[in-house]
């Protein structure tokens, strides 16, 4: 039986808990699957280096119930233990409500839950917190015990332990103080897996502290896989199958060499979900790797191009500098191949970018806004209704997605660029947004082939995407190697929108 690896607020130690594990299983020869609940990006990273596969996002609200159940069963059937780490507070989902949250998906899945509590400055207060996560619903939750974090002292630990059995709860373990277990972070969470130098040393601490400081007996059942469902059926496949059913969607490409994707992928652009690039594989396209950081030329044939979210706040110097990547990029988009940007992806599309210091740095310049750190974080899930037939969405869909970004956006329409100016010298409305405290407002930019947005979107919870765009990526041209550093771009007239879907 698995588990799901909860607590009552962020910064309990849910996620320590769940590589410690990790790190165990790994050292002991073990396959492991990870998955995450919820629209995270940082924590997989670790998660995905520590267990040497894909970690895997179960969040209903992107995706829908069937997914999750499909994902869960078939990637965790397919390995010998299997870690889920929760989302936030166990109850925390859309809104004030509960929908979607690490209890929702715990119920969906059947999985009974630990709970991971910081425990400092507490001692018989902890048996009335545990038992309102206990009894506290919808939905309800089966708690398996608690792992106690940051206890003082052995006398400490043996007051809590009191508590806990006070109500029936097994104590599961104490997270040691030890420095391996201080997680590097940033202004969006934990520090990129690509960025902890010290990674592999800490995966050998956190495993020997596992196995000094938690209760195994009772912990390693619960990382049993679960069963695979009856007449299963690969995640990818059904939720290309569920899109061909879409009457607005464009058939299967036929087959054929695999037609070359540019994804941008290094430490400004790295916020993606594994299942993204093998959707684009099922529907003929290659992703391949390209850094705009290094200064890379586009690959060489590429189709479209694809800017996913991550950093450029942090590198925005060295990205005013790469000229040839963004010439490539502006020829390409000028020559038509679709584009599909999604928050930190925009922020490289845009005329000027500051850094976090405040210094202002050249982007591509194809579209008419300045960005800028804002005063707060804009945070949780948007309902997005399409206003027009762009490159991937159509008029009238409704979408779900996920909003985290604290760099803001400025209009600055007008003004030639000796490159030509911005692609959308005005807004060109892409869609409508609005969520839990989040007043309706219009949001991000669309042309025949270009999607570019502030909102994170899971493609398996909106598969007809990566097909429109594969579809798009068929009928484009491509682009001549290093042909932006050669010559000026040479516009081509707009394709319109919906041709061939």
């Amino acid at each position: 039986m698995s588990c799901l690896i909860a607590a009552p607020c962020s910064g309990s130690g849910k996620t320590l808990l769940t590589l410690m594990l990790t790190a165990l299983a790994r050292r002991q020869g073990l396959s492991v699957q990870p998955f995450k609940v919820g629209p995270d990006y940082l924590d997989p990273q670790l998660l995905s280096a520590v267990a040497g596969r894909p970690c895997r996002n179960l969040d209903p609200l992107l995706c829908g119930d069937d997914w999750v159940r499909n994902c869960f069963h078939w990637h965790g059937s397919r390995a010998e233990r299997v870690v889920v780490e929760g989302v936030m507070g166990l109850f925390d989902g859309r809104g004030s409500g509960s929908e979607g949250s690490s209890a929702a998906v715990a119920a969906l899945l059947d999985l009974p839950v630990v709970l991971v509590v910081e425990a400092s400055r507490q001692a018989g207060s902890l048996a009335a917190l545990v038992r309102g996560f206990r009894d506290h619903g919808p939905p309800r939750v089966r708690l398996a015990g608690v792992v106690l974090n940051r206890v003082g002292s052995e006398r400490h630990r043996n007051l809590l332990r009191e508590a806990l059995e006070g109500i029936a709860v097994p104590l599961l373990g104490v997270l040691p103080s030890h420095p391996a277990l201080d997680l590097p972070s940033r202004h969006l969470g934990l520090l990129p897996a690509r960025e902890v130098e010290d990674l592999e040393t800490r995966q050998r601490i956190w495993a020997a502290l596992a196995e000094e400081h938690l209760d195994l007996e009772r912990l390693w059942p619960l990382l049993a896989p679960p069963q695979a469902l009856p007449r299963e059926r690969d995640p990818i496949l059904s939720a290309l199958g569920a899109a061909a059913g879409d009457a607005a969607t464009a058939e299967p490409l036929p087959p054929g060499p695999a037609l070359p994707v540019a994804v941008a992928a290094d430490a400004a652009f790295h916020f993606r979900y594994p299942e993204a690039e093998e959707l684009l594989r099922a529907c003929g396209l290659e992703p391949r790797p390209w850094s705009p950081l290094a200064d890379e030329p586009l690959p060489a044939g590429s189709r479209a191009v694809l800017l996913p979210g991550g950093y450029p706040e942090l590198h925005a110097s060295t990205l005013g500098a790469a000229r040839r990547s963004l010439a490539d990029l502006r020829a390409a988009v000028r020559g038509g191949l679709p584009l599909v940007a999604e928050c930190g992806g925009l922020l490289l599309l845009g005329r000027r970018l500051e850094d976090a210091e405040g210094q202002s740095h050249a982007m591509a310049g194809l579209l008419p806004f300045n960005a800028r750190r804002g005063p707060s974080l804009s945070l949780g899930y948007r309902q997005m209704r399409a206003e027009s037939d762009g490159l991937v969405v159509r008029r009238g869909e409704r979408l779900s997605g996920h909003e985290f970004h604290r760099w803001q956006l400025e209009l600055a329409p007008g003004g030639t660029a000796a490159d030509g100016g911005p692609l959308v010298a005005e807004r060109e409305e892409l869609w409508q947004v609005e969520g839990w405290g989040c007043p309706s407002r219009s949001e991000g930019w669309t042309a025949s082939n270009v999607h570019a947005s502030w909102i994170h979107l899971h493609w398996a919870g909106c598969s007809a995407i990566p097909r429109r765009l594969a579809a798009s990526a068929a009928r484009a041209a491509p682009l001549p190697t290093s042909a932006a550093s050669c010559s000026p771009p040479t516009p081509v007239p707009p394709r319109p929108a919906n041709a061939g879907v």
